[in-house]
């Protein structure tokens, strides 16, 4: 049986080695758009249209099943014309079938690869692409490749919760980005993902001059790289209690940041953003929604699994903060039953608002016995700014219960 995205990977080999256009191809018996869908891997090829591709080109239909031989080179440009899920879905299936040995070519590949993974937050995928990047950066020896590799994968080691491993990265991402005096956009990558994981091992000092140190970077930009940095240190300043400063810097971000330049970016401010206020003692839940709203209409256009799970988490927390316990319990089941597409930290929200509502129901030994045994397991894995988080929200749950069992007869 023809699969994809192998059949559209060899269907647009042999279109193209023979120097056809997809109208050209097409013919009167197909639509361009539906060969366009084929190619891509976005349609299955029923039998009848198989009978037909392979008439006009001249073939048997079993020769379909051959493996392609594009190279990477040929899959890269092909890729140009094709949206990140299909260019990831390419990618990975030339990387597969291609036996070239340019290490330039594979790691532009594998890059993109690990940009789809992380699209869809398939951490584990990506880490295995990035850790390949490294090695390969090594032997092509040019440090801003080698720079970029290290940084996204202090970035997917964080998500991934291994704090210890992610600082180490991120620590040598900078060290050779500063000895070799590379780009501001390479140093800027690597204080990113350095600021992000001093943060979360509580090195909330060495956090605040690296967050310094970045936003002096980018001053005067208003791209991506600079909204990134902006949304970074004003993270820390709200780790800090610095929430005044903090809001107006991201709030400059929110306003500055056009969309149209990057609308996954634009989205993950604000979902970015609504953490950060529900984050607050108490949660800004007026702010928390505000950016949760702005967010919904556009997640049929550019949302995927990953972000519309993080927004329905955010749904759910705001409904609990607002005593709307039903509302909760019922986001909290639909996300049990997806295949969860989120960070570390993200799920362990979703533990942490699991025992609170256990707490809400009057089962508050189980419920603090949860939160007190995901404090100590962040501990344990050196994520000092999550253990300190659920620490609070513990001590809080704490004497709610105690006000609770007062006014109780």
């Amino acid at each position: 049986m023809l699969e994809q995205p192998s059949f559209g990977l060899r269907l647009r080999q042999l279109r193209t080695d023979r120097g056809l256009s997809q109208s050209a191809l097409a013919g009167d018996g197909m639509s361009t758009g539906y060969l366009s869908r084929l190619e891509s891997g976005a349609r299955q090829p029923t039998d009848r249209a198989v009978t037909y591709l392979a008439d006009r080109l001249g073939i048997s239909p079993a020769e379909f099943a051959e493996p392609a031989t594009a190279s990477l080179a040929q899959s890269l440009t092909l890729a140009a014309s094709l949206d990140v899920d299909a260019t990831g879905e390419l990618l990975a299936e030339a990387v597969k079938v291609t036996n070239e040995h340019d290490p330039l070519l594979r790691w532009q590949a594998l890059w993109r690869i690990a940009e789809w993974r992380r699209r869809h937050l398939d951490y584990a995928e990506e880490l295995v692409h990035l850790r390949e990047l490294v090695e390969l950066s090594e032997q092509i020896r040019m440090p801003e490749l080698n720079v970029r590799a290290l940084a996204q994968l202090a970035r997917c080691l964080r998500s991934l919760g291994d704090i210890p491993a992610a600082l180490e990265a991120a620590t040598a991402a900078h060290r050779q980005a500063v000895q070799a005096g590379l780009s501001t956009h390479a140093r800027a990558s690597a204080l990113l993902a350095l600021v992000s994981a001093e943060s979360e091992a509580g090195r909330m000092h060495d956090a605040r001059a690296h967050a310094d140190e970045l936003t002096a970077l980018v001053a005067g930009r208003t791209d991506t790289l600079w909204a990134e940095a902006i949304w970074t240190g004003a993270a820390v300043l709200f780790a800090q209690g610095d929430i005044e400063r903090a809001g107006a810097m991201l709030d400059e971000a929110l306003e500055r940041f056009d969309g149209r330049e990057n609308l996954d970016l634009w989205l993950r401010l604000r979902t970015a953003a609504a953490a950060l206020h529900l984050g607050t003692s108490p949660p800004d839940l007026d702010r928390a929604l505000a950016c949760v709203q702005a967010v919904e209409p556009a997640l049929p256009f550019a949302g995927t699994p990953a972000l519309e799970q993080a927004v329905m988490s955010l749904r759910a927390q705001i409904a609990f903060q607002r005593g709307d316990l039903e509302q909760a319990r019922q986001l909290l089941d639909r996300l049990d039953a997806a295949e969860l597409r989120m960070s570390h930290r993200g799920q362990a929200r979703l533990e942490i608002l699991r025992h609170q509502l256990l707490i809400a129901d009057g089962r508050d030994k189980e419920g603090l016995a949860g939160l007190k045994a995901l404090a100590q397991q962040a501990q344990e894995e050196a994520n000092i700014d999550l253990a300190a988080e659920i620490w609070r929200l513990t001590a809080e749950s704490l004497a709610q219960s105690h006000e609770r069992t007062q006014v109780d007869p």
